[in-house]
């Protein structure tokens, strides 16, 4: 019965830190897809992911039943919220997917790299630490400026361009936490407060152990998450 089921669960490869992998992993929950989770450990990809994206098999990868790899995890959110969508995190119009797509280009093509600069600065001698978060900022405040304008990205509701968006923030929050809670950004900080906060949070970072074949296989998703044997 239970290797059944399993057969017929979408398989997601997901790192519990990484954002991108946080932000397909909360869509997921928020939808009811329930996926067969296979934590990765990076510094020891297994050969399954290889097998499913060779040039980059990195996470977040969602195998479903049918065969079709999803490789961008913006576009396992965008299949999540396709399957279901109680609270309408998609927006009632077209004009709201171009905007929440906005958002993301934004991050995913120039905040994240402003990111990766202010978190690992040591690797990035050039500047100092401030600089890289000086460029960071500028995202911050286009976030503040839209924040002062409505209570989330898209309105005043959550949508996925917030759940697109949050894990990043949360890394550049979190390089200093002194900083970030007393930086002139309290609609920011709010919004951040809000979703750390929020059970769909909690129930995307539970911890679990590497995934191998023939180890057991965790079945994640906002019904349930519980762990049964599987063979390889």
């Amino acid at each position: 019965m239970i290797a059944n089921t399993l057969c017929t669960l979408p398989v997601l490869y997901s790192f519990r830190r990484c954002p991108y992998a946080m932000r397909a992993r909360m869509a997921l929950y928020y939808s009811g897809v329930q996926v067969e989770l296979r934590e990765v450990d990076l510094k020891a990809v297994p050969h399954s992911l290889r097998a499913l994206v060779p040039d980059n098999p990195t996470v977040p990868v969602l195998q479903l039943p049918n065969g079709v790899v999803i490789d961008e995890s913006w576009d396992i959110v965008l299949w999540a919220v396709r399957q279901h969508d109680p609270d309408g995190w998609s927006g009632d119009t077209d004009a709201s997917l171009v905007a929440a797509e906005q958002w993301i280009e934004m991050n995913d093509y120039s905040f994240k790299t402003d990111l990766d600069h202010y978190k690992y600065a040591d690797r990035y001698p050039e500047h100092p630490v401030e600089s890289y978060r000086s460029e960071g900022e500028v995202f911050l405040q286009d976030i503040e400026a839209q924040l002062n304008a409505s209570r989330f990205l898209l309105g005043e509701r959550l949508s996925i361009a917030d759940i697109g968006v949050f894990p990043f923030i949360r890394q550049f929050a979190f390089v200093d936490k002194a900083w970030f809670d007393q930086a002139p950004y309290p609609q920011l900080q709010r919004w951040l407060a809000v979703l750390l906060d929020s059970n769909l949070f909690a129930g995307v970072m539970k911890k679990y152990p590497a995934w191998r074949p023939g180890q057991e296989t965790v079945i994640f998703g906002q019904k349930t998450a519980t762990v049964s044997k599987q063979s390889a």
